[in-house]
């Protein structure tokens, strides 16, 4: 068998750009954090591996956007101009085996499915992907890039297939730290069509009955590695940045990427390719902001083990799916901050209770939030933060133990980032910086005496600022929550304020049999309530309870309350809360069996 006599691509030989001075980034090929260099000077091209939509998404498919989108938008606030590539299989042999059992076409299929995962993305806020290609709209650029391996004597024609000839790779298995007498490819019918057995399909001659493409072997479609090597070099250049996706892709995707763009090109893919951890069902979380609900990050990067094996990955073969479903029941804010909570290479650890903890989390910062509108009157979500790193950067504290204290959060945060995008570290500090700002507000009195100080509300708001700033890196507060109490169900926000109502007027009457009445309905369906000096709010424990279970439950105890209100002869009361749901939009119909509500 021959052998290549292409030479090791020099690593440093399309860089252009001088080092970042700070910013480290793990490259799975070297096993090392290297300085961040760009190919071209202030540009970074990144492409992550996206779905073969032959079904719904799951949550493990949310992982990587989810990252890479916040790892652009850390870029992006360093000062690069960042340009971010996620491809769509929308033709493979799942697709065709789903579209035939279904009995439609398989761009039927595709369009479905992308839809419910560009659906997904959207709710989980990964919004900063610039190019979705797809493999079908690819179909010139995939054809000429086999023509090119041919010509080059890297590839070869078989029976109407094409395959790659790895023999003539020495460096094959360099990403993954195979060797070529390790690795075993396809049996069955194409084994015979091929020179080695570890070849892979380029091109794949068409069945009949199947999607096909005219090309210089005849009709056929592509390979699935092909497409990326295409895709990214149409969008992206011979060579770029960063290739993402994750680790179960390392072999044989990757790995055969590499093979791919390398041998026709004769220059590096990639400058770093980076490796996120896959999802795992498991039942271990960890504290918000403390310990960790993922595990085995640097042993997984660099193992070059199956991914099932590292980490137990979670498939549809093992039951995953239902995101939307569960973006119902969670938020996508929620989601997307239990995957950011730590750091990226390592296996997530999957349950929905790591979620609800995680959304308590959440709720510490909503609250600090509202503490801010109550004090100021304006709103955090309208707050117009530095969106560059060097904007950022805080003026002279003077000594203020305060500022200084958020002006160290804010650094530990950009160091965390810097130290390959640790989300969870920066995450941590960003829970110590609302620690601080929530100190102040205490210390300075500013829901109460404090209210008038000017210098300490401008203080408390360059806080807030501050806390936005970091937040966006992340990708969350960028919105209110999608939550009652914090405009998520109108119909739900506008019957709350007759329960507290109710209850301060009960209490203020030392009624407490319905005050404990109030109370005791408002547990199980997710409400609280929380007293403070400036009058007592409310929110529901599950984004998407709001509309359904919390909405019914509340409706049932104003009914029972105005029953109870007239059997006692208090009249005023139960045409107060008929008169208020009937300016809220709520029709109350007294039936022989019940009182029965409905929007008007």
């Amino acid at each position: 068998m021959s052998t290549t006599t292409r030479p090791m691509p020099a690593k440093t030989e399309p860089i252009a750009a001088a080092p970042h001075p700070t910013l480290r980034v793990y490259n799975t090929l070297s096993r090392e954090k290297e300085s961040f260099r760009t190919v071209r000077p202030g540009k970074v091209g990144i492409y992550l591996c996206g779905p073969t939509v032959y079904d719904k998404a799951h949550i493990g498919h949310m992982v990587g956007p989810v990252i890479f989108d916040c790892i652009k938008r850390y870029l992006e606030y360093c000062g690069y101009d960042v340009t971010w590539v996620v491809n769509i299989t929308d033709v493979d042999d799942k697709l065709i085996k789903k579209a035939t059992e279904r009995g439609i076409s398989m761009l039927q299929v595709a369009e479905e499915n992308i839809a419910d995962y560009e659906g997904n993305l959207t709710a989980l806020g990964v919004d900063q992907i610039d190019h979705f290609p797809r493999a079908t709209d690819c179909m010139p650029e995939i054809i000429q890039f086999i023509e090119e391996l041919i010509e080059r004597g890297f590839a070869y024609a078989s029976d109407g297939d094409v395959y790659f000839d790895v023999g003539r790779d020495a460096q094959y298995g360099k990403l993954s730290n195979r060797t070529l007498d390790s690795v075993h490819g396809e049996g069955g019918e194409t084994a015979a069509r091929k020179r080695h057995v570890a070849d892979f399909a380029l091109w794949k001659s068409a069945k009949p009955g199947e999607p096909s493409w005219k090309s210089p072997w005849g009709e056929g479609r592509p390979g699935w590695h092909i497409e990326c090597s295409a895709m990214s070099r149409k969008l992206l250049g011979e060579t770029f940045d960063i290739h993402g996706g994750g680790l179960d892709l390392m072999f044989p995707h990757h790995e055969n990427e590499i093979a791919q763009s390398e041998c026709c090109h004769a220059k590096p893919m990639v400058t770093y390719w980076a490796h996120n951890g896959l999802l795992r069902a498991g039942a271990v979380s960890g504290k918000i902001g403390g310990r960790t609900e993922r595990e085995g990050g640097e042993l997984a990067s660099a193992s070059g083990q199956p991914a099932d094996v590292v980490s137990g990955k979670m498939s549809r073969s093992k039951g995953a799916g239902g995101l939307a479903d569960l973006i119902k029941r969670q938020g996508g804010e929620r989601i997307r901050f239990f995957l950011l909570r730590t750091h990226y290479r390592s296996t997530v650890l999957f349950n929905e209770p790591a979620i609800e903890e995680a959304g308590v989390g959440l709720e510490s910062f909503y609250r600090l939030f509202k503490r801010y509108t109550r004090i100021t009157g304006k709103d955090f979500y309208a707050l117009k933060p530095a969106t560059k790193r060097e904007q950022g950067e805080p003026a002279s504290a003077g000594g203020d133990p305060v500022l200084t204290a958020a002006a160290t959060c804010r650094q530990k945060f950009i160091t965390a980032m810097d130290d390959d995008f640790n989300t969870g570290g920066a995450i941590g500090e960003l829970f110590e910086l609302a620690k601080v700002t929530n100190k102040f507000c205490d210390d300075a009195d500013l829901e109460g005496k404090g209210k008038t100080d000017a210098a300490a509300i401008a203080k408390f708001t360059t806080l807030l600022t501050t806390i936005k700033e970091l937040a966006s890196i992340l990708g969350i507060f960028l919105h209110a929550p999608a939550q009652a109490g914090a405009g998520g169900d109108e119909l739900l926000a506008k019957v709350m304020p007759l329960v507290i109502e109710l209850r301060a007027s009960a209490r203020k009457n030392k009624n407490f049999a319905v005050a404990d009445k109030i109370r005791d309905a408002l547990g199980p369906i997710g409400v609280t309530l929380e007293d403070r000096a400036g009058g007592t709010e409310w929110s529901v424990g599950e984004p998407a309870s709001a509309g359904g279970p919390a909405l019914d439950g509340i409706m049932q105890l104003l009914i029972q309350l105005r029953a109870d209100a007239r059997a006692a002869k208090d009249f005023a009361t139960g045409d107060t809360i008929r008169n208020q749901l009937t300016a809220a939009g709520i029709t109350l119909e007294d039936r022989a069996g019940g009182t029965e509500w409905t929007k008007a």
